[in-house]
């Protein structure tokens, strides 16, 4: 990422706001455009990122009909044409569009529960309503619930993404819902056979989320959709990889028999590494399988990284996905310890590295990671 890039002031700043403010004073005469421009301006530089889609939505309200029902029209006529119907994938629509949805739950959320859920089906067509929509399950889970039944079904992939995505049990940036785990369940089984990418996606996320705490509903489910057919097989066997990835990185038996790994595969597994390395440079990794020719096997690693205070943390990576050909597998890889990440900082002193093959640790080896010098 380039220095001094800014994620809030690409997604909201003067230009965007002015957009926005185009958009409703060509939708209603009487909407004072630069008097809006002014009023979110003279806040927004200050804010964060959340801080400002709620600011936007503040002073929208503050230039529209007081009442949801009559400032509905003027807002619909402000939106412009829905994201193009031709793709299927990575089209998630313009951030201006966020505070909408947080105006509507403001001024919809007790008193028009319906006219709100209709509006949010038009403007998750220009970006996703995934945030928004929450407040409405947690108020009214069942009516909602009910809603997603027919948006299921909408010919607008997101609208019916937005069913997906919209009752996450973990749902970043989003609010919490209260839904049981497998209430959202019924609209999967509708939805798992989409033809569009961006709502197969979500719907794998979404069981991912719930494999953070049931992994068996989630594998469960998983089968009944292989038995039902409803899906294209490439796709499904997509989708069930998505699903299964955080089980996957903990080393889950069943998942990994899911995607045919057998995780008590009969095997002799050896890792070498360097005694020393130092920070800056790489761990060269070499690992040998000698096991059943043909087998497929699915190899991490995991490093053991040395924390302030004495304490230890564990990061799984990817090595490979192969079959041992001939009865024998080898591998290498090298991998960056770099000093100026400014996510995880490397304190030196004793590692250690684990090789993971079908979910199970099959061998390990020692390194002391050296200061940078």
């Amino acid at each position: 990422m380039a220095s001094g890039f800014s994620l809030k002031d690409q997604l909201f700043n003067r230009g965007k706001v002015r957009y926005l403010a185009g958009l409703f004073s060509a939708a209603e005469a009487g909407f004072d455009a630069e008097a809006f421009e002014a009023q979110v301006m003279a806040e927004l530089p200050a804010l964060e990122l959340k801080q400002r889609i709620a600011l936007i939505a503040q002073v929208l309200a503050d230039h529209l009909p007081a009442a949801l029902p009559d400032a509905a029209p003027v807002l619909l006529r402000a939106l412009p044409p829905p994201l193009d119907p031709g793709k299927t994938d990575d089209d998630f629509g313009d951030f201006i569009f966020a505070p909408l949805g947080e105006y509507v739950a403001a001024r919809g959320l007790e008193a028009h529960r319906d006219l709100s859920l209709d509006m949010l089906e038009e403007i998750t067509q220009r970006f996703s309503m995934e945030w928004a929509i929450r407040p409405f399950l947690n108020r009214w889970p069942d009516e909602v619930l009910a809603r997603m039944q027919d948006w299921a079904g909408h010919s607008s992939y997101h609208v019916r993404r937005l069913v997906s995505e919209g009752t996450r049990p973990r749902l970043p940036w989003g609010e919490a819902v209260g839904l049981a785990l497998g209430a959202p369940l019924p609209l999967l089984d509708r939805l798992h056979g989409d033809g569009a990418r961006f709502v197969t996606r979500s719907v794998a996320n979404h069981l991912n989320d719930i494999a953070k705490k049931d992994p068996d509903l989630v594998m469960d489910r998983l089968q009944r959709w292989q038995q039902a057919g409803q899906q294209q097989r490439k796709e499904l066997d997509w989708m069930i990889a998505h699903a299964l990835r955080g089980l996957v990185k903990a080393g889950h038996p069943r998942a990994m028999a899911m995607l045919g790994y057998d995780p008590d595969l009969t095997l002799d597994a050896r890792i070498s590494v360097p005694e020393t390395v130092r920070i800056g440079g790489a761990l060269d990794l070499s690992c040998r399988l000698d096991g059943a020719a043909g087998a497929p096997v699915l190899v991490d690693y995991i490093l053991h990284f040395q924390r302030p205070a004495g304490k230890t943390s564990a990061k799984v990576f990817k090595l490979k996905q192969a079959k041992i050909s001939g009865g024998t597998l080898e591998l290498g890889k090298k991998h960056k310890l770099k000093g100026d990440a400014t996510t995880f900082k490397l304190v030196p002193g004793p590692h250690r590295v684990e090789l993971m093959v079908n979910g199970k640790v099959r061998a390990e080896a020692a390194f002391e990671l050296l200061p940078e010098g």
